[in-house]
């Protein structure tokens, strides 16, 4: 009785990009690409060459650059001057900023009753400065509340995160390093809502169980996290 091939996943690398090849039962080679993601993945009959995918990759170049500019995977931010009256977002929630000069430490308060960010400086502080001490009020935020998702999602899922950090990325909201057990979230998240941010913890979290983003990866999230595709929605700016 014939027996039907298993799927073979491989990656090559194109410029920089990394393209998922599957072979598998087909007739012609098709190229799909996912901007909200940045994935490329290529299905490929099982008597083509890796030459040959390879080349119809780098052929597609152009192509698949377009798409990835159509849909950014971070909406464009515009630069802030962190001035008295501006919009700044904390937990998914607008705040207006109010800046005072004070000849003290720095520090941010958070006047939630009030929809307010209260960002005390030494007066004549520069909006480099400014920016520098929000963000770092933003980053403790989030390194006190990213412990707590770990903790929360370590049993369930399985798997066990030896080491976590923020840092500002332009094209990812997390990263997982599966050797070192480390996961990399984006300073941003802190502007987004609570959920987004356990979505993405998720997100990396599932990578220790699977690397790839692939079928398994989302049945993984699937079962996990059931909503998570409205909180990738939020995170991409879409609303349906």
């Amino acid at each position: 009785m014939f027996k039907r091939k298993p799927k073979k996943r491989t990656e090559i690398n194109i410029s920089g990009i990394t393209v998922e090849v599957v072979r598998k039962k087909v007739k012609n080679i098709n190229l799909r690409v996912y901007p909200s993601t940045r994935e490329v993945r290529i299905s490929a009959p099982w008597y083509l060459k890796l030459k040959v995918i390879r080349d119809f990759a780098e052929s597609k170049l152009p192509w698949i650059k377009k798409h990835f500019e159509k849909i950014r995977e971070m909406p464009d931010v515009t630069e802030p001057g962190y001035e008295s009256g501006e919009i700044h977002y904390y937990r998914g929630k607008p705040l207006e900023l109010l800046v005072t000069g004070k000849n003290a430490k720095p520090k941010v308060t958070l006047l939630p009753d009030e929809g307010r960010l209260e960002l005390q400086v030494r007066p004549g502080s520069a909006p480099g400065k400014r920016a520098k001490v929000l963000q770092e009020w933003y980053r403790a935020r989030l390194k006190e509340e990213i412990p707590k998702l770990i903790e929360k999602w370590e049993l369930p899922m399985g798997v066990n995160v030896q080491e976590f950090g923020v840092k500002q990325m332009k094209t990812r909201w997390g990263s997982c390093n599966i050797r070192a057990r480390r996961i990399w979230l984006n300073l941003e998240l802190a502007k987004k809502s609570p959920a987004c941010l356990e979505s993405v913890v998720v997100h990396e979290m599932a990578h220790l169980l699977e690397r790839l983003h692939n079928k398994r990866f989302y049945r993984l999230m699937d079962r996990f996290l059931p909503d998570w595709r409205e909180a990738e929605k939020e995170l991409q700016g879409r609303v349906d």
